[in-house]
């Protein structure tokens, strides 16, 4: 009877190995099949993907000129932190309540030079903006640069999250500015 039991635990052994083995090759097989499906879906092309940048940018130029709150709400993140130009901190409630209020009135804004880089789901868009308008203030037309950050949010969507202007000074305005000791 050892000799049956001895026999029937090697046969068992072994099927049990083959059978560990055969699990470990379907498993790899199954693996190696779905990245090669994946590898053949088509992705977003990083042009793509820039492109819709560029869109997203015209939207939010067409809803400043066009005082649209419906359209630029949609493009702000609800944590939307901006630097205007005169180094304000503006909210997504503030920047919306300072359209419905007409407190800024652009009439032309062309966006020139316009940039994009990408980190993961971040993309950081530098440009300049030739801007004719008003504020309660006065007259706030002139030549800007400009930072937005746009972000994925979770469905996917691009989202403004962070922007922030400067003035650019014409020819001949520059001040030297302190910058510290040299080297630093």
């Amino acid at each position: 009877m050892s000799g049956k039991v001895s026999i029937l635990s090697t046969y068992v052994s072994t099927n049990r190995k083959s059978a560990i083995a055969r699990i470990l090759l379907i498993v790899f097989l199954a693996s190696f099949s779905a990245i090669q499906l994946q590898a053949g879906q088509p992705k977003h092309k990083k042009h793509d993907v820039r492109h819709e940048i560029f869109e997203l940018e015209d939207a939010w130029r067409n809803a400043v000129l066009k005082s649209d709150i419906n359209a630029l709400s949609a493009l702000l993140a609800d944590d939307y932190m901006a630097i205007t130009a005169s180094g304000m901190l503006q909210t997504k409630t503030e920047a919306l309540a300072n359209m419905r209020a007409h407190r800024v009135h652009v009439v032309n804004l062309v966006l020139l030079d316009r940039k994009v880089r990408f980190y993961g789901g971040t993309a950081l868009v530098t440009s300049q903006a030739e801007v004719e308008g008003t504020t309660n203030e006065g007259d706030i037309s002139g030549s800007f640069r400009y930072t937005r950050v746009y972000v994925r949010d979770a469905q996917g969507r691009w989202k403004i999250v962070s922007f922030e202007s400067s003035r650019i000074r014409p020819g001949g305005d520059h001040k030297k500015q302190d910058t510290g000791p040299p080297g630093q």
